[in-house]
């Protein structure tokens, strides 16, 4: 085994204090921007794929991560002077605000990209005692001037009737549970009403995943709203931030490789999910849609699109003898039996490529930590991401021989990474995406010019995808459970 250090400077995990949280401290206040490459594909009318399009192939190189260009966090230089930028966070929980959780938090990492300049004018949430705990512990801080005059609104329609000229946010952070957008039913609708309340100069959007808890057809009509709105979006599928992720494309597009197939396993840590509506379906539409979503999408980013045709899947429910579970942190029986959610889902599909695709994600541990790895095929390599969510690791097999190449980045913060991207494509943020190039941490080529990663298209047919296991395993559990009653 041989074990890389792609940046010089950089300590191995294992030489310092590794910790499942990106260390940040002091004097990273203000991290610079990275503009991440994009790679999304249109959907004309909301269709999965356009199959009038030649696919892609791997072998067109297209810019990556540059590694050189990257630094941690204590190292990246406050941001240039300027004019406010004015913020509207959607949602007071944890993604925004941050937990004890994770690594999640928003605010923090745009407190730190913007500095000074960071206006929040309003925070929307009906739950208006949790936003002014959240905006008492920001105003006690030293983050104070960018949430003086912050107002706490329970909608987006109070806000804009309330709404002063100076106050007309350059973006919005959606980090609202997933019922309340990505829709086309009224009260759930929320990229619509940004595009109804702003039809000129709409506000940049970051929107959190699932981007939808609603039928995918209204999803996908969502989509095409956007896209004719040429509105700025992106969806925060964080993990395609990793640098691990972007060596992986780097080496497939490097050596001209033609992915063959993609596994990927999600074992998550139950007994800590205390959340009601996690085990209700009804809620937030079960763990494959809520949880692995990130793992489908990031096999759609190394394997492309997928023959919807082809989703096959299977689960272990939860009343049968393998699905019992021994230390549910909710009291399950007051949850109706058909909105239980599964134990054990099992996938599997083929890319419009022919290359084969499969997940299985389970709910089976019990500490707080996850085992996640997807594992990535082509002709004489063998590409493993392991632990992606706490110390990110990539073994490398290739046909120089049969020891494995390990790289490790140390500071990754792919939360920043994806925020980053954003801001960088919304001219006001640091006035032009081109002036900021210069600390891009992105290998441009030629002309292209790149930015998020995740568009909401794109997004979508990861939501499609997740929908299509789940109703196949469903449809499953049904036909065996009408074999066995006859």
């Amino acid at each position: 085994m041989v074990v890389l250090h792609p940046r010089p400077g950089v300590a191995h995990p294992a030489d310092a204090d590794a910790r499942s949280r990106p260390r940040f401290l002091a004097d990273s206040f203000f991290p610079t921007s990275t503009r991440p490459l994009t790679h999304s594909t249109t959907m004309p009318g909301g269709s999965f794929s356009d199959s009038n399009a030649q696919r892609r192939r791997s072998s067109v190189r297209r810019p990556s991560i540059a590694n050189s260009r990257l630094a941690p966090l204590t190292h990246h230089k406050k941001p240039e002077p300027g004019a406010p930028f004015n913020l509207v966070f959607v949602g007071a929980g944890n993604i925004n605000f941050g937990s004890d959780e994770g690594p999640w938090d928003h605010s923090f990492r745009l407190e730190n990209r913007l500095g000074p300049r960071l206006k929040v004018v309003a925070i929307i949430d009906p739950a208006e005692a949790v936003a002014k705990q959240r905006l008492d512990v920001k105003r006690s801080s030293f983050v104070e001037m960018a949430y003086r005059d912050t107002r706490i609104c329970p909608s987006l329609e109070d806000f804009v009737s309330t709404m002063k000229e100076h106050e007309r946010p350059h973006a919005f952070i959606v980090g609202s549970p997933a019922a309340f957008r990505g829709s086309t039913q009224q009260g759930r609708d929320f990229e619509l009403q940004v595009l109804r309340l702003f039809p000129e100069n709409t506000p940049a959007m970051f929107i959190e995943k699932p981007l939808s808890a609603d039928s995918v057809e209204n999803a996908l009509q969502v989509a095409d709203a956007l896209v004719k709105s040429k509105a700025i979006v992106s969806v925060g599928y964080f993990l395609r931030y990793l640098r691990v992720v972007q060596k992986m494309r780097e080496i497939i597009e490097d050596n001209e490789l033609e992915v063959m197939a993609t596994n990927a396993r999600y074992y998550c840590s139950y007994a800590n999910i205390a959340k009601p509506a996690w085990w209700m379906k009804s809620k937030d539409c079960g763990p494959i849609v809520e949880q692995a979503t990130h793992f489908l999408d990031l096999s759609r980013y190394f394997g492309g699109d997928v023959d919807m045709s082809t989703v096959q899947a299977q689960a272990l429910e939860w009343d049968e003898p393998a699905g019992q579970l021994s230390v549910v942190p909710v009291d399950e029986s007051k949850i109706a039996d058909e909105d239980r959610i599964p134990r054990v889902t099992s996938a599997t599909w083929k890319y419009e490529n022919g290359a084969v695709g499969s997940l299985t994600h389970a709910l089976t541990l019990q500490g707080y930590k996850y085992s996640c790895e997807i594992e990535v095929l082509a002709d004489g390599y063998q590409l493993r991401l392991i632990d992606p969510y706490n110390n990110p690791e990539l073994r490398v097999r290739s046909p120089d021989g049969d020891d494995e190449h390990v790289y490790r980045f140390g500071d990754d913060d792919p939360y920043a990474g994806e925020l980053n991207a954003f801001l960088d494509e919304v001219p006001a943020a640091a006035g032009t995406a081109k002036e900021a190039a210069g600390d891009s941490a992105i290998a441009d080529e030629e002309s292209d010019t790149w930015g998020v990663l995740s568009s909401y298209e794109d997004a979508s047919k990861t939501y499609a995808l997740s929908w299509a296991i789940r109703l196949a395993s469903e449809a499953n559990t049904r036909k065996v459970r009408k074999s066995k009653s006859t």
